[in-house]
């Protein structure tokens, strides 16, 4: 853990840094350390955007002394193309990608904050496009949603009726339980607001439990880990039944498959 001032000085020791090179022009603050500063604390790290001068972004990843310039580097690795996640020794963490600026128009990122710019550079280019901006949306329908969220409960426990707890695992516990937090996000009448419970564009789980408090009531039923498949299945399938429609074939189809992988001697093979 470190401090705030702590990750904000190696913000801009990383700008100053980036200046001493040609192929570097600009450097965006992301999340945290960039238009959402409410939310910075010892907990965060630094995510941000460089911005390569023209032919200059495999220089950039290739050659990393501009990184390591503020202090020794523990542990990095590049987790994509363009991006990298690295730990100094210090302790601070930073999770970057470079792009060139005509890379920007086809990437979906939220509004960062400038925090240094060679005087050429004209930072609107730095603002995404209105349709990638990764505006949150809940896509579907109830009815598509509450689908979803039933048919892999139903597949999560035929997973783990076969021995394939870990699949089972994600289906259940995973994909049926973001339907149901779209479902929420979409029909709470009463949800927080502010900088700390604002909802993430990209992760619908940041920062869930502070816009709706109501959720640790019974998000802890749905996500009772490795060896609890069907008690979770049981947890999501119940909350569903008791908020929505739910058609009666497919709840009672995974009721039974809960039933058996709970052993119970009422079901028969």
């Amino acid at each position: 853990m470190t401090s705030v001032t702590a990750l904000l000085q190696r913000l801009d020791q990383l700008a100053e840094s980036l200046q001493q090179r040609a192929d570097a022009i600009a450097l965006l603050g992301l999340g945290s350390v960039g238009t959402e500063r409410e939310r910075l604390d010892p907990f965060s790290d630094l995510d941000f955007f460089v911005i390569a001068a023209p032919g200059g972004k495999r220089t950039l990843l290739d050659d990393l002394t501009w990184l390591s310039g503020p202090a020794p580097l523990a542990f990095h690795f590049f987790n994509t193309a363009d991006g990298c996640k690295a730990l100094y020794d210090d302790g601070v963490f930073c999770e970057f990608a470079v792009f060139e600026m005509a890379e920007l128009a086809d990437i979906a990122f939220a509004a960062g904050q400038v925090i240094w710019a060679r005087p050429e550079v004209d930072t609107t280019q730095l603002n995404p496009r209105p349709d990638k901006s990764g505006a949150a949306a809940n896509n579907g329908s109830d009815e598509w949603l509450i689908g979803e969220a039933l048919t892999n409960l139903l597949v999560g426990m035929q997973r783990d009726l076969r021995g394939e707890t870990l699949s089972a695992m994600r289906f259940i516990q995973h994909y049926a339980v973001d339907r149901v937090l779209d479902l929420v996000e979409r029909h709470d009448s009463a949800p927080q607001s502010g900088a700390l419970s604002e909802r993430d564009a990209f992760s619908i789980e940041r920062r869930f439990e502070m816009r709706h408090l109501h959720s640790a009531l019974w998000l802890a039923g749905m996500i009772q880990g490795y060896q609890s498949n069907a008690q979770s299945a049981l947890a999501v399938l119940s909350y569903l039944q008791s908020n929505y429609a739910v058609n009666s074939a497919i709840a009672n189809e995974i009721n039974q498959l809960c039933l058996r992988a709970l052993d119970n001697p009422d079901i028969s093979d």
